[in-house]
């Protein structure tokens, strides 16, 4: 028997929910987010019960030109192994029986209830992916910032500072997804994707109940649960443009050049055909991309071509394509604009 959360949808949240048919309302999703990296990410099952073990070469057997009558040593190559861990994110939702029988809507209530929760999980999991960091916060995966933190490490060269010193910095990210590169990962044995438990009635005991310490009440009970985590396979297929100044970037002072950094980002890519490559931005650098694209105009046979978007030859927009040189440009609302800035 399980006892009732304080967080559990009361009758006031299903008056709010209601159209004056009496029918559960279209609900307008204000706190969604755009999250595309979710769609784009390569997905693999680990090969531990917990994620995924990495196994790398660090060095190369040693070899030598060799004279007639002469021997060459022996020797032989080294590796290293990493083990990759998975989260397991979950969210629960109870509700009062009779509250979801209000007018005969149970269904499409529980419904109402499931898409938020869905949100509410593809939210967390987007932001752990950039900002998960398992020495704070143990049961998250490790997430790409940690992994690309410092000027210094030995994947600094995948790190370019965009030159930001105060604390409203952003990132740009270009990854490339694939079984040899960066992919999402799922414990072995288990199940891809969320996973959805319709518990059905349960009897749930309350804090307080009537004439007694806890009451017992039927309600429906839902649990959700997601077991994932991110496998960076080789660190050379990942770039983290850092430090850009947002206040810099949108007033147009001293602003970051955004497509001489994608441009450099794409040449630190040890080989952009071993995956899919996909540049990652907040919606603010995806708006200043394009507004700085305007400056920088190629016109041939007519068509003036900027950047990510097209012009048609009486200087119009027409159809914006989201991408940079041939790579997708992908809106991530999950990326902030308060990184501090990277050393």
């Amino acid at each position: 028997m399980a006892t009732l959360a304080t967080n559990v949808v009361t009758l006031s949240d299903v008056a709010k929910r209601m159209d004056p048919d009496g029918n559960i309302a279209a609900i307008v999703e204000m706190l969604s987010q755009t999250n595309e990296v979710l769609t784009d990410a390569h997905w693999a099952e680990g090969n531990l019960p917990t994620g995924h073990r990495v196994t790398m070469r660090t060095g190369y057997p040693t070899v030598a030109w060799r004279l007639l009558n002469q021997g060459v040593t022996p020797s032989k190559s080294t590796t290293a192994q990493v083990d990759e861990s998975c989260g397991m994110l979950e969210g629960w939702s109870e509700v009062d029986k009779d509250i979801a029988e209000l007018n005969g809507n149970s269904p499409q209530f529980r419904l109402s209830e499931a898409r938020a929760t869905i949100e509410a999980l593809n939210q967390e999991m987007a932001s752990t992916l950039f900002y998960g960091n398992t020495t704070t916060d143990p049961e998250e995966f490790l997430g790409l910032s940690i992994r690309y933190s410092s000027l210094s490490a030995n994947n600094a060269r995948n790190i370019i500072d965009a030159g930001g010193s105060s604390t409203d910095n952003c990132s740009i990210w270009l990854l490339v997804w694939g079984p040899e590169t960066f992919f999402c990962t799922y414990p072995k044995g288990s199940k891809a994707g969320i996973m959805h438990e319709d518990l059905g009635l349960q009897t749930i005991e309350t804090a307080t109940g009537i004439g007694a310490t806890n009451g017992r009440l039927r309600a429906f009970q839902d649990h959700w649960q997601w077991k994932c985590g991110l496998v960076s396979k080789d660190w050379r297929y990942g770039v983290r443009i850092c430090n850009i100044d947002v206040s810099s970037l949108v007033s147009e002072t001293s602003a970051a050049d955004l497509a001489k950094l994608m441009i450099k980002a794409m040449h630190r890519v040890e080989n952009l055909k071993m995956g899919r490559p996909v540049f990652y931005v907040n919606r603010t650098v995806a708006q200043m991309l394009d507004i700085q694209s305007i400056g920088k105009n190629l016109n041939t046979g007519g068509v003036t071509v900027v950047n990510n978007v097209v012009y048609d030859k009486d200087g119009n927009y027409g159809g914006f394509v989201n991408t940079f040189r041939g790579i997708p440009v992908r809106t991530v609302d999950a990326l902030l604009e308060t990184e501090a800035r990277v050393t």
